[in-house]
């Protein structure tokens, strides 16, 4: 047992969350909270932490590999810049990310994640194979290195490996640039069988799937799938990209007959377990659908603005109930408090009112939207997390009381001055099942991980 004390803290969650001073956790061997005192003395053995404590955050949506063309695709081309003119670009950047390469990106990213106040990551994984395609000897490879990347940073991870097999609705045969992606089911179900093996004990991995996107799993394969990943990984985390582009929702309409989410919503078992990750063109019935369903809305506000996608319906989909978390996806940013900054701005520009998505007179809205991604990305990546209670992880992080951002703050005000003061880092200390990884705003191993990381750059990009 560990002792860690707090002067303030962030307590609990929904309806029970509270601001509590002079608290006292017990952490167990395995890192989950075992008990929370209030208005304690702090005893002589008990490990002391200053500025204000919140639970972590997780960070539900994230493609390691794209942080290595972060801010390299924002040169115009000769025709229309688009989504699908970055996607092009982007697959030929990672034709020559091998395996050394791709945990060398993704290890630093994930540093960068727990010095941003990130405390899990939900990697959605789809760089599979070799740059012709074929299977690494060890088909896993790929994925080894997404675990062994969060273990040199020190964040929990939940591997989601892609189920990626067309280029588009119809069963089109996939492209050149997507080679590195491409499984049949059977080989699916090995891959994760074996990913299985390696991880399913593991307190610090947590296995789900990802089918890419309607366009990218033709209807029987997904059908055929989702059972038989059930059985081997009960109650599992299942993420899917859906109604990202305009483009898409079009493609869907014009060979199904429906929009995707109206789709998924008919045809797949959406429930809490799924995390849609855009969800960016959805009309009031989709909205209504998919806040009763129970899913999570897989929310990326950067790369969304980057890639020119458009704005999700917040302020209708929390009205509805909806629950939400927020991923850098493309790491175009790594910041949980830009997100959610975006996330309401975005609804203040289209309303052309303030405090849109505070839900309520007199409230926080940055301690609203902190509750929801909180507990949204916990739910989504299926850790015991996003709270400071017993039973839950001892994931968290403080903050430095002695920014000048966070001045005169208090309370919810705190998140207030987090989330909407700027992009001076405010987070000071990030404990993970109770241990320290970042201290006083540096990782210990962020010197050498991050010199890997510019290495890497230039071999890849010279």
């Amino acid at each position: 047992m560990r002792l860690l004390f707090f002067d303030r803290t962030l307590l609990g969650g929904g309806e029970e969350t509270r601001w509590a001073e002079q608290v006292l956790i017990t952490v167990d061997a395995a890192g989950m909270i075992a008990a929370v005192e209030e208005g304690a003395a702090c005893p002589p053995q008990a490990e002391r932490w200053s500025g204000p404590a919140l639970p972590g955050m997780a960070n539900l949506h994230s493609h390691a590999h794209q942080r290595a063309i972060a801010g390299l695709g924002e040169r115009s081309g000769e025709g229309a810049d688009s989504f699908w003119s970055w996607r092009d670009a982007m697959y030929r950047a990672v034709r020559r990310m091998d395996p050394d390469a791709f945990q060398a990106v993704a290890a630093w990213l994930y540093v960068e994640m727990l010095k941003a106040g990130y405390t899990a990551v939900g990697e959605f994984h789809y760089l599979h194979h070799d740059f012709d395609g074929t299977p690494y000897a060890d088909p896993a490879e790929m994925s080894h290195r997404c675990v062994a990347a969060a273990r040199e940073a020190g964040i929990p991870i939940t591997l989601l490996p892609v189920l990626y097999n067309t280029s588009g609705f119809g069963a089109t045969p996939p492209t050149d640039g997507q080679k590195r992606f491409i499984h049949q089911g059977d080989a699916f179900l090995a891959l994760m069988q074996r990913l299985n093996t390696a991880y399913g004990a593991a307190p610090d991995v947590r296995l789900g799937i990802a089918p890419h996107s309607l366009r990218a799993v033709p209807p029987d394969l997904l059908a055929a799938v989702l059972p038989e990943v059930n059985r081997l990984l009960p109650g599992c985390p299942v993420h899917i990209h859906i109604a990202e582009q305009v483009k898409e929702v079009e493609d869907c309409l014009a060979h199904t007959g429906q929009r995707p989410v109206e789709w998924l919503l008919d045809h797949a078992p959406v429930d809490d377990r799924w995390c849609l990750i855009h969800a960016t063109h959805v009309t009031t019935p989709e909205v209504t659908g998919m806040a009763r369903s129970g899913a999570v809305v897989g929310l990326c506000l950067t790369t969304e603005a980057n890639l020119g996608d458009g704005l999700f319906p917040a302020e209708e989909y929390l009205a509805a109930g909806g629950r939400f978390g927020v991923g850098s996806d493309s790491h175009i940013s790594v910041s949980p408090v830009e997100e959610l900054r975006w996330l309401e701005y975005g609804a203040r520009l289209t309303s052309r009112r303030r405090t849109v998505l505070t839900g309520g007179p007199l409230r926080s809205t940055g301690r609203r939207l902190f509750d929801a991604a909180r507990s949204g990305g916990a739910q989504a990546c299926g850790f015991a997390s996003g709270r400071i209670a017993a039973g839950y992880r001892a994931d968290i992080i403080t903050l430095n009381a002695d920014s000048p951002l966070l001045a005169a703050c208090t309370g919810d005000s705190l998140l207030d001055g987090w989330v909407f003061s700027g992009n001076v880092p405010v987070v000071k200390d990030v404990l993970i099942a109770g241990q320290a990884v970042v201290r006083d705003g540096r990782h210990p191993h962020e010197d050498t991980l991050s010199r890997r990381y510019r290495h890497t750059l230039e071999r890849l990009f010279s």
